[in-house]
């Protein structure tokens, strides 16, 4: 089914409805990752889950995350994350942090059984309902929250486009020239994978300057990175705090760098962490990434970006007007 093209409302879609300003924004964060099977069958999990105490959790977090300077953050949990909305919601209810929430579908192989078990080359074919849930997410709102989508995800790794990859970027790209929402991704640096992600997507009619190639930063290869933003996309360097792929000093290396090339107006910062998440063993990775959190571009990014000489212009670029350029455009095409 081809998705309908609609115009889009005025703003930039959160949880509280549309924003002019977003202010300083982090790119690719996470509010919850939940894993709802386990939930309905293990409810007694150590990792728990009630709604009220993580949602306060979470918004102290952002609240403490707003003393810090940060307006806004893009909570890029989508369906294969573990997206859960409500709780988003009742996040957004009690802090001043805007909250972008995203539409699509993270895999890095096959579709869950529900797509993948109908439309194109499935076992009982039939229509790809992929972009028409997407689409409604964009334009109608998530399930019954009424909370608009503002942004599509889409996912490949170390598999590279496998046939399920194919079919999510696909349905991205329909919705995206349907609604005129921004794209971004999560793309395997070490692979090379935002080449072959920008080749699909420019393929399927995408104007790759609308594009956001995530967890670009994981790369100190500076001849990869300017061939994506050859190509026109913005380079997400938001793994800040996961120093186990690539290291503080290599992170904010390659950021400095590229900005010295004049590159800082195709670059956006986060760090890609969760608020709270049932996948991780909290104390493990408080141990294993002690940086992996939602203060560590503020409290040491930046103030190392500025001693290897990145302006102020060029942080508020990255911080500011980039997100801004990026969700501005909305036009269907």
């Amino acid at each position: 089914m081809r998705a309908e093209r609609r115009e889009p409302s005025a703003g930039t879609e959160t949880v509280n409805g549309p924003v002019e300003d977003l202010g300083a924004t982090l790119m690719h964060e996470h509010v919850f990752g939940l894993s709802p099977e386990i939930l309905w069958n293990w409810p007694d999990i150590p990792e728990g889950w009630d709604l009220e105490r993580r949602a306060r959790e979470a918004a102290d977090k952002l609240t403490e995350l707003k003393r810090h300077g940060i307006d806004s953050i893009v909570d890029l949990t989508v369906i294969g994350l573990g997206r859960y909305v409500p709780a988003v919601r009742r996040v957004a209810e009690l802090t001043e942090v805007n909250i972008v929430v995203a539409t699509g579908l993270y895999t890095y192989d096959a579709l869950p059984p529900y797509f993948g078990n109908r439309g194109p080359g499935s076992l009982f074919g039939g229509p790809d309902r992929l972009a028409e849930f997407f689409v409604r997410d964009i334009t109608d709102g998530i399930g019954d929250t009424g909370v608009k989508a503002g942004i599509l995800k889409c996912a490949s790794d170390h598999l590279g486009m496998t046939a399920g990859c194919e079919r999510v970027f696909r349905a991205v790209a329909e919705a995206h020239r349907a609604t005129g929402v921004p794209i971004s991704t999560h793309s395997h640096s070490a692979s090379g994978g935002g080449l072959e992600q920008q080749r699909l997507l420019a393929g399927a009619g995408v104007d790759l300057t609308r594009v956001i190639i995530g967890h670009a930063g994981d790369s100190t290869d500076v001849a990869y990175l300017e061939e994506l933003i050859a190509g026109g996309s913005y380079l997400g360097m938001d793994r800040f705090g996961i120093e186990t792929i690539s290291s503080f000093e290599d992170r904010v290396a390659v950021v400095a760098k590229l900005a010295e090339r004049g590159h800082a107006g195709r670059m956006v910062l986060s760090h890609d962490s969760y608020c709270f998440n049932d996948r991780f063993d909290h104390d493990v990775v408080r141990r294993r990434h002690p940086n992996y959190h939602l203060l560590h571009i503020s409290r040491d990014v930046l103030p190392e970006l500025r001693r290897r000489g990145v302006t102020e212009e060029q942080i508020r670029q990255m911080l500011v007007g980039n997100p801004r350029d990026i969700f501005a455009r909305r036009e269907p095409y």
